[in-house]
C-alpha cells in the first residue's frame, strides 16, 4: 500500500515537471516571436533614400525646393552615382568637367565630382543660378540641358533648341510643377553688365549662393535631335518671381 502511494507520488511529480518544462518552452518562444527578424529590419532600412540628407542640405544652401533636385537627378542619372554621359557629364546630377571646375572652386565643394554630396551641391547650385538668371522654371531647365549660351542665343535671335531639350523640360516640369516659390538670395554682386540687356527677360537682380558661369552643358546630352524653335508652349510654367539679373554665359557642349 505504501509502495503504491509512493509510486503515485513519483508519477505525479514527473507529470508536474513535464508541464513546467513545457510552459517554459512556450513562454520563451512567445518572447522570441515578439521581436521582428533581423532580416526584416535590414530590408526596411534599405528602402531609405541614400541621398536624402545631401539633397536636403543642398536645397537649404541654395534655397530651392528639394523636388527640383530630385526630379533633375532622376531624369539625368536615375540615381546612379557612377553615371557618365558620352560627352563626359558626371555623377548624379550629370555635371560637365568645366562646369564642375568652376563650381567647386567657387563653393568649396572639394576635388571629387563623383562624390555624391559634392555632385548634388553642384547641380543644385547650377539650378539656382539658372533660375536667377532667367526667372522661370522652364528657362532654368532648358539652360541646364542645352547650356546658357545656347539658350541665350535662342532668346536673342530665335536660334532653334533641340527637340531633346523641349522633351527634357516638359518631363521635369511635369514632375516639379509650374509655379514654385523661391526666395531670392542677396549679397553677391553681378558679374557682367552687358547681360543686363533686354534679351535676358525676367532675371533676378541678385546672385544666389550657387554657381553657373559654366561653359558646358551640365547634362552632357547630345544635341543631334531635330531642332525646335522655342519653348513658348511651355512658358505658362514661368513663375515670374525675379527681376532682371546679370550672369556670365556658357557654351554648348
Amino acid at each position: 500500500m505504501a509502495s503504491r502511494a509512493g509510486g503515485s507520488c513519483a508519477l505525479l511529480s514527473s507529470i508536474m515537471a513535464t508541464l513546467i518544462a513545457c510552459g517554459v518552452i512556450v513562454a520563451a518562444a512567445s518572447c522570441a516571436s515578439a521581436d521582428p527578424p533581423p532580416t526584416r529590419r535590414v530590408s526596411t532600412a534599405g528602402t531609405v533614400d541614400p541621398w536624402a540628407a545631401h539633397i536636403a542640405e543642398a536645397a537649404k544652401r541654395f534655397t530651392i525646393p528639394e523636388r527640383w533636385i530630385r526630379a533633375v537627378m532622376t531624369v539625368e542619372s536615375s540615381g546612379d552615382r557612377t553615371a557618365r554621359s558620352p560627352k563626359g557629364a558626371m555623377g548624379l546630377m550629370q555635371i560637365m568637367p568645366k562646369t564642375w571646375n568652376e563650381l567647386h572652386a567657387r563653393y568649396g565643394l572639394g576635388s571629387d565630382p563623383w562624390q555624391p554630396r559634392a555632385n548634388i551641391m553642384a547641380g543644385a547650385a547650377y539650378l539656382r543660378e539658372m533660375h536667377d538668371r532667367y526667372g522661370s522654371i522652364v528657362a532654368m531647365l532648358a539652360a541646364y540641358n542645352a547650356g546658357p549660351t545656347r539658350y541665350d542665343a535662342h532668346l536673342a535671335n530665335g536660334r532653334a533648341l533641340p527637340a531633346e531639350t523641349v522633351e527634357y523640360v516638359a518631363k521635369i516640369a511635369s514632375m516639379i510643377g509650374g509655379k514654385v516659390p523661391v526666395m531670392r538670395m542677396a549679397g553677391i554682386a553681378s558679374r557682367r553688365s552687358w547681360s543686363r540687356g533686354p534679351i535676358f527677360v525676367g532675371r533676378s537682380a541678385v546672385h544666389p549662393d550657387d554657381g553657373s558661369t559654366m561653359s558646358d552643358l551640365p547634362s552632357g546630352r547630345l544635341s543631334s535631335a531635330p531642332a525646335i524653335v522655342d519653348l513658348s508652349a511651355l512658358m505658362p510654367l514661368s513663375d515670374d518671381l525675379f527681376v532682371r539679373r546679370p550672369h556670365a554665359d556658357g557654351e554648348q557642349r
